[in-house]
């Protein structure tokens, strides 16, 4: 076994924050970075020491891996936890880091590779007889071989790129005379997200729930899972409520699952913490979707049912400690709602919102978990994802966790942007949403009431406000750290605003 002494955070915000806050109640000494437009954050101050590494732009700061791995050099760090986001599923840095002699906090490079890629995490899994949905096994290229498999697996169907992530090479086609222009915009939105415009078929499971469980291995060949997070309340195909359990996964198919997700880290050798995502259908029968190689945003949750710190098991396991736990002794205790607060209008599709934190006053009490980044006064910054805080609450069942989430987003105040808190209370106040009957067309079925919202988008509007939000994020999911970044020019907001008149 080793023992982390120093550690670098190479990301930003509420997670840099979570991960230090962990390290020092193991007694580790940690490192922040930082960007120009970040010198004043929060995970700067709290962090025992801190380097500037660069521009607003991520390209130029957090996703620099040789100004991160000279910062380590240079300050004695021995290991790196890259959070989510940025650099977090990039199996490059994670070879520089090892190459460094520097202990990376997370899976394997090959593992990363390897569950990069559906359709070879598709071809990774199949021993294990995971259920999986319909379609191809391989990348298509060739058109009219491709509309022939579409045909014969019966639209509607799903073009989905396999580098991609968070909504990015992914377009639905319910008949065969739209499939030509669709197969052309997902190859070109593939290419252009992800430098690799590889593209596979799936039949389009038209109204499912989005369940993933999170799993943990060790570097002695023990894996466990700690059970399910439902995810189906989305919006452009990214979460906004996440909780645990799942209001309708029995203890069966909760095993099944688990078992699955399990047969999908050992397919990787995986170590660490990481999530395997499924799609449930209307019958309950549920299909392998990706497996995601980081600790997810969405962890808390997982934390307040399970009574363990992901950070600290992460960190305990990239020391080469083994699991000090069995599936034997994990049990679901209680029930956790997670809300994602975004600078974003609900009210105009989600579109991001900047501006200053005029009011910022969090909510307290029992069962009330704020995992954030930012205090009163600070500005919102248009280089990063739009996100400003993680709202969970956890209470003895899922009543009394939906019960506290709306006293919580009551007494959360926020003025000088638009936020999602909104739309929180919204969901937890909707009769589908209280009774479990949801999946991920919530939105789309519930949330265009003309006197919830105005009138429902057209296309265009979808298209703008998917562009919008990917202006707005400095970082991917699956983010190359030569890549250059798109940020938006200071007409935007105007722009924007004379948009949204």
């Amino acid at each position: 076994m080793i023992k982390i002494q120093k550690l670098l955070v190479a990301n930003r915000g509420e997670i840099a924050l979570r991960v230090m806050r962990s390290a020092r109640e193991m007694g580790i000494k940690t490192v922040a970075i930082y960007s120009e437009a970040d010198r004043q954050a929060l995970h700067v101050r709290f962090a025992d020491e801190a380097v500037c590494v660069g521009p607003p732009a991520s390209s130029a700061s957090y996703l620099r891996t040789d100004v991160i791995l000279d910062v380590c050099q240079r300050l004695g760090v021995d290991a790196i936890h890259p959070g989510y986001g940025f650099l977090s599923e990039n199996a490059g840095f994670a070879r520089q880091v090892q190459a460094a002699g520097i202990t990376f906090i997370g899976p394997s490079p090959e593992a990363i590779e390897l569950m990069g890629s559906k359709l070879a995490a598709k071809a990774a899994v199949a021993k294990y007889n995971i259920p999986m949905v319909p379609g191809t096994e391989y990348a298509i290229t060739d058109l009219e071989e491709a509309k022939a498999i579409a045909t014969s697996i019966g639209f509607p169907i799903l073009i989905k790129a396999s580098a991609g992530g968070g909504g990015k090479g992914m377009r639905v086609v319910d008949h065969v005379a739209q499939f030509e222009e669709q197969m052309q915009l997902a190859v070109s939105e593939a290419t252009s997200a992800f430098g690799d415009g590889s593209v596979f078929i799936e039949k389009y499971v038209s109204s499912p729930r989005h369940i993933e469980i999170q799993v943990l291995g060790d570097t002695h060949g023990n894996i466990v899972h700690l059970f399910e997070r439902e995810c189906s309340i989305q919006r452009r195909h990214q979460k906004v409520i996440e909780e645990a359990p799942s209001a309708v996964l029995t203890p069966e198919l909760r095993e099944q699952m688990g078992r699955c997700a399990v047969d999908v880290a050992k397919a990787c050798d995986y170590v660490g913490a990481g999530t395997v995502e499924f799609l449930l259908d209307e019958n309950l029968n549920f299909y392998f979707l990706e497996m995601n190689t980081r600790l997810q945003v969405e962890h808390p949750v997982t934390e307040q049912i399970t009574g363990l710190d992901l950070v600290k098991e992460q960190i305990k396991v990239a020391q080469g400690a083994p699991l000090s736990f069995s599936q034997e002794d994990l049990t679901i205790t209680g029930h956790a709602m997670e809300l994602r607060v975004y600078a974003e209008d609900p009210a105009n599709n989600f579109l991001p919102d900047i501006g200053t934190l005029t009011t910022y006053k969090r909510p307290q009490g029992l069962g009330v978990r704020v995992d954030d980044g930012f205090e009163e006064g600070m500005e919102i910054p248009i280089y990063y994802d739009p996100m400003i805080a993680k709202l969970v609450t956890y209470g003895k069942d899922r009543q009394e966790a939906i019960e506290k989430m709306i006293r919580a987003i009551d007494e959360y105040q926020i003025t000088g942007i638009e936020t999602t808190l909104s739309f929180g209370k919204f969901v937890m106040e909707h009769e589908a949403f209280r009774s479990g009957n949801f999946d991920t067309k919530f939105i789309e079925l519930y949330f265009q009431d003309p006197g919830v919202l105005k009138p429902a988008p057209s296309a265009e509007e979808e298209e703008i406000a998917a562009v919008l939000a990917a202006l707005f994020a400095g970082h991917t999911k699956k983010a190359s750290p030569q890549a250059t970044a798109t940020t938006p020019t200071s007409g935007m907001s105007d722009w924007r605003k004379n948009r949204l008149k």
